[in-house]
């Protein structure tokens, strides 16, 4: 594999970090430019090795890059794309981390015409409730999936290199199109994030409970872990993959009321059911899966 003479990481959090650390290590990347806006941040980052040169600026991050990553929150990376876009060099290519994808490409497509050539969506689904760059993990990709969403017109090269430096950190890589990706994800990350942020609001909205957290065990403390996420990326993804995300809570909703229907006739023995079926799945698909 060609190594990487500069590469370009605008947001240099847990993702772009341990991106940026990893290729270092294998010895896969030249140069690292780290670009924000928190300067302590940046400080860190070059404290820790991540990345070799701290800029504020993206237009002047991505001079002479030939990849460059974009591992802001969501709604940004449309706006910044705008803004590098004319400081790109000819043949740099540009890759990004958002949890939704539709949104992105649709937005990028708006505000400078097309979805070039040169950037291919992607997804890394190594998430922590950490972040910023003192959370990096030169380990973080390692056996875990990264969804890339190409277009029919994404530069097969640009792929290529993308696919192979997630694989190179370890990375298990598919690829799909990004209406699937957003239904996937909506379903299986998306709602689950808004249950736990919904379920511990709701109890910290009820004071004749008094402080009931201190009665909590490993359930709720297993269910409620990723109510810990950023807020500021939960309202970015959220917000930008709302039509799909609607979609499975109002079928989640269904659920929920099939199942107070059960509760309300104490029919315990479609619950049993119901029960048994879910754990017969689970234990199927995630327990006992090899990969």
């Amino acid at each position: 594999m060609h190594q990487i003479q500069r590469l370009t990481v605008i947001g240099v959090g847990l993702i772009g970090g341990s991106f940026a650390l990893k290729l270092r290590e294998l010895g896969l990347v030249q140069d690292v430019v780290g670009c924000g806006r928190n300067t302590d941040n940046l400080d860190k980052a070059l404290e820790l090795g991540v990345i070799d040169h701290a800029v504020t600026d993206p237009t002047v991050a991505v001079a002479g890059a030939d990849l460059v990553l974009l591992a802001v929150p969501l709604g940004s990376i449309a706006p910044i794309y705008q803004q590098i876009q004319p400081f790109l060099a000819p043949n740099a290519v540009i890759t990004d981390v958002g949890s939704a994808k539709a949104s992105v490409i649709n937005e990028i497509a708006d505000l400078i015409g097309e979805c070039p050539t040169q950037f291919v969506p992607g997804h890394p689904i190594a998430g922590r409730e950490q972040s910023g760059v003192a959370a990096a993990d030169n380990e973080l990709f390692k056996a875990h999936r990264v969804i890339l969403t190409p277009l029919e017109h994404t530069c097969p090269e640009a792929l290529a290199r993308v696919k192979a430096l997630w694989q190179a950190v370890g990375a298990q890589v598919s690829e799909m199109t990004a209406c699937y990706h957003d239904e996937v994800f909506a379903a299986t990350s998306h709602l689950p994030h808004l249950l736990a942020f919904a379920l511990v609001d709701m109890l910290n909205e009820h004071p004749e409970l008094g402080n009931v957290f201190q009665y909590t065990a490993g359930g709720f403390r297993d269910f409620t872990r990723i109510a810990s996420s950023d807020a500021d990326m939960w309202r970015d993804i959220a917000v930008q993959n709302h039509h799909a995300i609607i979609k499975w809570l109002e079928a989640y909703q269904a659920e929920l009321a099939k199942l107070a229907q059960l509760l309300t006739t104490q029919n315990g023995d479609e619950l049993h059911q119901l029960f048994s079926a879910a754990k017969a799945a689970r234990d199927k698909h995630i327990v006992n899966r090899t990969a």
